[in-house]
């Protein structure tokens, strides 16, 4: 898919590639297709010029967007590895997982170079923190350089001797590190191979089947990649909801996939939906589908998709609902996507395989299996029914009970999220709470009506309290965080008795 796009891109130079938006939401272009293939053989010629070789491993922390899209070419290009610096880890964690993965050299732009060094105390603010960058490896500034910034790269490093785009390279060979789970004693990445990667991409591609006149919104890898490479233009989300509001109804977009917190603040900020929307990384209910397909969306879609193995499965909005008005438990994600073997463990847990599963964890064997952490089972078409997570777990007076068998039913008219969390009832056992985000707006006395008859349905899994609040998220893709949740609502129940 990669040497495929790097082709494409040189096929038509002139056509705009990526992009952004001005207040008012009209597109403005950021690089054109011919742009983004010169920037990545530049990139390719200056880490050839410094000796790096196809096996180096390449430390990246680049915003998304043009220039770590380049940086991700002249990669493969050069068959390095690249490991992902997360400024959203924490720097004892991130220097933990780096010395699974020693980089020869770290490539960052000013803006991670600042929050490693003079912005730290305004990086923490946002949640970010990166450590020393020079403590890892030497550095090299990508794009313009701000004071104290590293050397930049030599763009201007002759080509003579770069391997050319497609050259022929093992399968086999690491392509990318992304540190996911794990301790700083313990600290876990996926590894994926050129094979595995390149599988994961081809599968997005038959979901996102863009063709060039119509642009896409979106902005990961995953949908800049595909969608370059069928010849569309890729429209970077605007930051503020309004603006990507606005954005929306200007670009009138083929496919758009925003996480389901963007989603819901694009929603609340009135924005109208066209063509396929596709939304993942995090819980998206039923409600928030359609929600979506009342704003104007032909089409829905929650995508099941992890790092270890993207995506998995895919539903829409329609199937998602007929299955809860069924009355079946569970979160329906979908059937396995082409090429995806799953199947649940003795246990429960969900196990997945295929061309797309990562290779192995830095560290560890390989291992054809995925083991999900999600409790699932297999509907009689062979869907997948998520029913919870393995390790989320509420004991209450001896029973065990799985917050995800639940937490749907929570999703009535009016809410936004909902989670089940257990806090410390003093006595050794645990109190089981529904904590429950109302959408923008609703009234809280009809929203606690509404739930009363959900909530009684619970039967053995009822909860002890209700409690309307706003909810933690936390990562890179915004999802509930149960542990500040349980936190929260212990501080909050704790108060009022």
């Amino acid at each position: 898919m990669l040497d495929h796009l790097d082709r494409a891109l040189r096929s038509r130079p002139e056509r705009p590639a990526v992009l952004t938006a001005t207040r008012t939401g009209a597109p403005r272009v950021r690089a054109t297709r011919g742009e983004l293939a010169g920037l990545a053989d530049a990139f390719a010629a200056a880490l050839h010029a410094r000796g790096l070789r196809a096996g180096d491993t390449v430390g990246v922390a680049v915003r998304p967007g043009p220039r770590a899209l380049a940086v991700l070419l002249a990669l493969w290009r050069l068959g390095l590895r690249g490991a992902v610096l997360d400024p959203g880890a924490g720097p004892d964690v991130l220097r933990a997982r780096l010395a699974l993965a020693r980089p020869a050299l770290v490539l960052a732009d000013a803006t991670a170079q600042a929050v490693a060094g003079w912005a730290r105390p305004l990086a923490r603010r946002a949640h970010l923190a990166l450590p020393d960058l020079a403590g890892l490896g030497p550095v090299a500034t990508v794009g313009p350089r701000l004071p104290g910034c590293a050397p930049a790269l030599d763009l201007g490093a002759p080509r003579r001797g770069v391997p050319a785009p497609g050259a022929d390279l093992d399968g086999d060979a690491d392509a990318v590190i992304v540190f996911t789970s794990g301790t700083t004693s313990l600290p876990r990445a996926v590894v994926h191979t050129r094979a595995s990667l390149a599988a994961g991409m081809s599968t997005v591609s038959t979901l996102f089947d863009a063709c060039g006149d119509r642009p896409v919104l979106g902005g990961t890898f995953f949908v800049l990649v595909p969608s370059l490479a069928r010849g569309a233009a890729v429209a970077l989300p605007a930051g503020d909801s309004r603006v990507l509001a606005r954005q929306l109804h200007r670009l009138r977009p083929e496919d758009t996939y925003l996480t389901p917190p963007r989603l819901r603040d694009a929603l609340g900020a009135g924005a109208r939906f066209h063509g396929r929307v596709w939304t993942g990384s995090a819980p998206a209910g039923a409600g928030l589908l359609e929600r979506v397909r009342a704003a104007g969306a032909a089409e829905a879609w929650g995508v099941y998709a992890l790092t270890e193995l993207f995506p998995a499965a895919a539903v829409e909005a329609r199937e998602k609902s007929a299955f809860e008005a069924a009355g079946e438990s569970g979160d329906l994600v979908g059937a396995p996507l082409p090429g995806v073997r799953a199947e649940p463990d003795g246990n429960g847990q969900l196990l997945l395989s295929g061309p797309a599963a990562r290779h192995r964890y830095l560290g560890e064997e390989p291992d054809p299996w995925v083991r999900t952490g999600d409790r699932a089972r297999l509907d009689g078409a062979g869907r997948i029914v998520l029913e919870g997570r393995s390790k989320d777990m509420v004991l209450r007076r001896a029973e065990n009970i799985y917050p995800g068998l639940y937490e749907p039913a929570l999703h009535v008219p009016g809410v936004e999220l909902a989670v089940l969390v257990g806090i410390p009832a003093g006595d050794g056992d645990e109190r089981l709470v529904a904590v429950v985000q109302p959408q923008r707006g609703a009234d809280e006395r009809a929203l606690r009506a509404a739930l009363s008859e959900p909530v009684r349905r619970m039967g053995t899994a009822r909860p002890d309290a209700l409690l309307l609040t706003r909810i933690p998220l936390s990562g890179r893709s915004r999802k509930p965080d149960r542990a500040a949740t349980a936190a929260l609502a212990a501080r909050r129940l704790g108060r009022a008795r």
